[in-house]
C-alpha cells in the first residue's frame, strides 16, 4: 500500500522520481528509526515527533530543509545553499548523497538534543 511520501514522489516525471527514491534512501539509512510523514505538503523525517529533516521535488532542484548549523557542514554545503538556508541541490548534476547523509546525521543529533513534543 502505497504511503503518502510514496504519493508525493508519484506525481514528478519518472526522471525526478528517481532520485527523489534516492534522496529518500540516504536520508533513511542516515536517519535509522526515523518516521515518514507528510509536513507543509513535502515529505518529513521525525524522530519521536522531532523533525530531522524534510525534502522536496522543484522543476530544477531537489530541496533540503531546515537550514545547516553545524559550521563546518555548512561550509560543505555553501554552494547548495539557498537564500533562507534552505539547500538546493540541482538536477542537472550529481546528487551529493555522501553530503546530504552528514547533514541528516547533523539534524538528527539536533533533533535528539530538543525536547519530545507531545
Amino acid at each position: 500500500m502505497p504511503t503518502p511520501v510514496d504519493e508525493y514522489i508519484a506525481d514528478f516525471p519518472p526522471a525526478v522520481r528517481k532520485i527523489l527514491r534516492e534522496v529518500r534512501a540516504t536520508i533513511r539509512k542516515a536517519a535509522p528509526g526515523a518516521e515518514e510523514t507528510i509536513s507543509y505538503r513535502i515529505p518529513t523525517f521525525k524522530l519521536d515527533g522531532r523533525t530531522v529533516v524534510h525534502f522536496a521535488g522543484f522543476k530544477n532542484h531537489i530541496g533540503m530543509y531546515p537550514p545547516v548549523k553545524d559550521a563546518t557542514l555548512k561550509k560543505a554545503a555553501a554552494r547548495y545553499a539557498g537564500e533562507k538556508g534552505n539547500l538546493r541541490f540541482p538536477l542537472d548534476e550529481k546528487m551529493p548523497h555522501a553530503l546530504i547523509s552528514r547533514i541528516v546525521k547533523s539534524k538528527v543529533k539536533e533533533a535528539k538534543a530538543r525536547p519530545i513534543r507531545k
